[in-house]
C-alpha cells in the first residue's frame, strides 16, 4: 500500500470502515466494466455524451485510489469492438474524449509513475486518439507502478482468435523449418494475448446493476471474483471502489478446491 487508509478514504460513509480492508489481500489485478453513463445522463435530461464526460471523474478518482490502495494492474473497458454500432455522433464524441481526456491526464499519470498501454486494435481509431495512446504509452512505458490497462476497441473474443492465430503462423513457420511446433498450454497460450505482461485479473468489478461480462477478457477471467453494483458508473466513487474491495476480501477464492476448515 503506497499510502495510509485514512489518507485515501478520509471521510467515509456511516457504516464503511476503511480500517477492514486488509492492505496484504489488495488483488492484484482489477477490471472494471464502467457501465451506466448514458442512463446517468438521461435520468438528468441529458445527452449522452455528457454522461461519458461525467464518467471521466470516476475514472480519474478509481485510478488514483487503486494506484493509493497497491493495486498493480487495473484494465478500464472503455470501449468494445460492438460499441461500434453506436449512434455516430456518440462515437464521434468519445473518440474526441479519449484524445482529450488522456492527452490532460497523462502528465499527472507519470507523475505517480502509472504505466499506461491499451489493448485492442487501435487501427480503427481516428488518428488524434490513436497519437493519443500512442504519445501516453511512449511518455510512461519505463514507469514502475501501476499500470493501468486502457481497453478500446476491444472484444475477448476477437483477441482469443488473434492469439490463436499467432500461434498458427508460429507452428507453420516451425514446421517449414523442420521443427516441432511450439508447445501449446495455457500459460503459453496466455503469452499469446494483448495482456500478455498482466496477470489474470481477482476481481471484475461490473456497474449500473448489469450482470453479464460482454465480451471482456473472456480468457483471463475465469477465476476472477465478480462484484456487481447497482451504481451508475459517474456515481461510482472511491467508496464504491472500498465496498467492491472488502466484498472481494470476504470471499473465500478457493479455485475449484475445498473450503479449508
Amino acid at each position: 500500500m503506497n499510502k495510509p487508509l485514512d489518507y485515501i478514504f478520509p471521510n467515509p460513509p456511516a457504516g464503511l470502515d476503511p480500517r477492514s480492508l486488509d492492505p496484504a489481500r489488495v488483488p492484484a489485478h482489477v477490471a472494471v466494466i464502467m457501465d451506466g453513463n448514458g442512463r446517468w445522463a438521461k435520468k438528468r435530461a441529458l445527452n449522452r455524451l455528457k454522461g461519458h464526460k461525467a464518467g471521466i471523474e470516476a475514472v480519474r478518482e478509481t485510478i488514483r485510489c487503486a494506484n493509493d490502495i497497491g493495486v498493480r494492474y487495473l484494465t478500464i473497458y472503455s470501449f468494445s469492438t460492438e460499441n461500434w454500432k453506436r449512434p455516430q455522433d456518440e462515437v464521434v464524441g468519445l473518440m474526441d474524449l479519449f484524445a482529450k481526456t488522456m492527452l490532460a491526464e497523462v502528465d499527472g499519470l507519470h507523475e505517480e509513475r502509472v504505466r499506461v498501454r491499451t489493448i485492442g486494435d487501435l487501427s480503427m481509431l481516428p488518428e488524434e486518439t490513436r497519437r493519443a495512446f500512442d504519445e501516453a504509452w511512449e511518455k510512461t512505458k519505463d514507469n514502475d507502478g501501476m499500470t493501468l490497462l486502457v481497453a478500446v476497441n476491444y472484444g475477448g473474443r476477437q483477441d482469443i482468435l488473434n492469439a490463436a492465430a499467432r500461434y498458427a503462423k508460429a507452428a507453420v513457420a516451425a514446421a517449414e523449418e523442420g521443427r516441432p511446433a511450439p508447445a501449446l498450454t495455457e500459460a503459453s497460450f496466455s503469452r499469446l494475448l494483448s495482456t500478455d505482461d498482466a496477470p489474470d485479473p481477482d476481481l471484475l468489478i461490473r456497474t449500473s446493476g448489469e450482470m453479464r461480462v460482454s465480451n471482456f477478457l473472456l480468457w483471463e477471467i475465469a477465476y476472477a471474483e465478480f462484484v456487481c453494483t447497482d451504481v451508475l458508473w459517474p456515481d461510482f466513487d472511491r467508496y464504491e471502489f472500498l465496498r467492491a474491495l472488502l466484498e472481494y476480501q470476504a470471499r473465500d477464492r478457493r479455485f475449484g478446491g475445498v473450503q479449508q476448515a
